[in-house]
């Protein structure tokens, strides 16, 4: 006879922990199974370690930075929001610090204190975890979840299971999409997973040959034939096949969805954006006027890193030693367009392996937005990465994955109950 009292948690990821948590009661046990032998391997390379665990931005503006599901978002956010984030972990000892463009990390710098807390708690709560299990398939009766079947054979008889197994990305913490493959095995419709957050690959040379160059405060405009994709400004830097940082990776989800038949991509980068082509061209004339006999070399040194000169000037063919006094009008013109308008072919996005987050996952028409649980399978949750739901950096992807989570436990409790 099925246990009415029990709950399973597939993953131990922010989801899955969350989920956990916010399921556990005094009525209901939880059982969280985690297929690793520890618990939050992709929580602790988040942030480059350090764990952007939200964003401090008003939580009414939360839809506009995520590229698929803020609106489906809205019940959860409404429900356990970025401040709930925050004074969730603040209740726990961890307290926080806010900084550019509203990120919020542990003041320890450290993701290990974010994932000290979840162990704590689950500890404290009595939940009982299950590590170096994966999850085979899901018993389902009537419709209903009835059990779970663990990859060692064992089964475990529950009346709700939460999937919270993530996406595919980083596959090396575990994400191999296995909890997908069990949703679509049931009924549910998985949209097409891409890579998301993900560096970009370019055609040119010189961008590999300014490969760790990072450039601050520039702005990238993506366009495919005539058409803009998006822009932005702010940092990025040169890779062995192209181009990464934060500015590159909050764009790239936006051109993995361009269709791949259209013309080819291009990014247009634009190194001095606080300036005209014509303040920029003036610039170089009274360089001109001033230092006649200076290098073309050594007056782009002033206004550029070494090795980026060495790219702008080997692109419009100049001799480096040529003096001001003797660069044409149409050598200047050449020299500014580069430095405002250098454009990369942009081939394809990195590998899904690569990528911060996975793009795509179970369809959102199939889940109800008020509980996170299937429209098709009664008993049975999503929460985090496995739904198609996806969002810039900056933590809101560890938001909707706290706040999906906490919706999924909450209900599936109440289900129980």
């Amino acid at each position: 006879m099925v246990n009415k009292k029990i709950i399973v948690v597939i993953g131990g990821g922010p989801a899955g922990m969350m989920a956990a948590l916010s399921a556990r009661t005094n009525d209901v046990d939880v059982v969280l199974v985690e297929k690793n032998a520890s618990l939050g391997r992709k929580l602790l390379l988040t942030g480059n370690g350090r764990c952007n665990f939200t964003s401090a931005v008003d939580i009414n503006a939360y839809e506009e930075h995520f590229f698929h599901g803020g609106k489906f978002l809205r019940d959860a956010f409404k429900q356990f929001s970025s401040q709930d984030t925050i004074q969730f972990f603040k209740k726990k000892g961890l307290r926080s610090k806010t900084e550019g463009n509203n990120c919020v990390f542990p003041v320890s710098d450290s993701a290990e204190s974010v994932l000290d807390v979840f162990k704590k708690e689950l500890k404290r709560k009595n939940v009982t975890v299950l590590y170096n299990r994966a999850i085979r398939d899901l018993k389902i009766n009537d419709g209903t979840v009835r059990g779970v079947c663990l990859s060692n054979n064992e089964v475990l008889s529950c009346c709700c299971v939460i999937l919270a197994t993530g996406g595919i990305s980083y596959p090396h913490t575990g994400s191999n999409g296995e909890g997908l493959v069990i949703a679509s095995r049931l009924g549910h419709n998985i949209v097409a997973l891409r890579a998301g957050l993900v560096p970009l690959e370019a055609r040119q040379d010189y961008a590999r040959n300014l490969e760790g160059l990072t450039v601050k405060n520039a702005v990238l405009t993506f366009r495919a034939g005539n058409k803009k994709i998006i822009s932005g400004k702010g940092d990025f830097l040169f890779t062995r096949k192209g181009i990464s940082g934060p500015l590159v990776l909050s764009h790239s989800s936006r051109v993995s969805q361009w269709p791949s038949n259209t013309k080819d991509i291009q990014v247009i980068i634009d190194f001095f954006p606080d300036m005209t082509k014509e303040e920029l061209t003036q610039k170089l004339v009274e360089e001109r006027s001033i230092h006649s006999k200076k290098s073309v070399k050594n007056v782009l040194n002033a206004l550029l890193p070494q090795r980026l000169v060495k790219t702008v000037i080997q692109i419009n063919g100049l001799n480096p030693e040529k003096t001001t006094s003797h660069i044409t009008k149409a050598e200047r013109k050449s020299i500014v367009n580069s430095l405002k308008e250098l454009r990369l072919d942009i081939t394809k996005t990195g590998p899904i392996e690569k990528a911060i987050i996975t793009q795509g996952g179970v369809s959102l028409k199939q889940i109800y937005p008020q509980t996170m649980e299937s429209r098709i399978v009664h008993g049975l949750y999503f929460a985090g990465e496995m739904l198609d739901v996806d969002a810039d950096t900056g933590g809101f992807n560890l938001q909707a994955a706290f706040s999906t989570g906490y919706c999924a436990g909450k209900h599936a409790a109440t289900r129980v109950n």
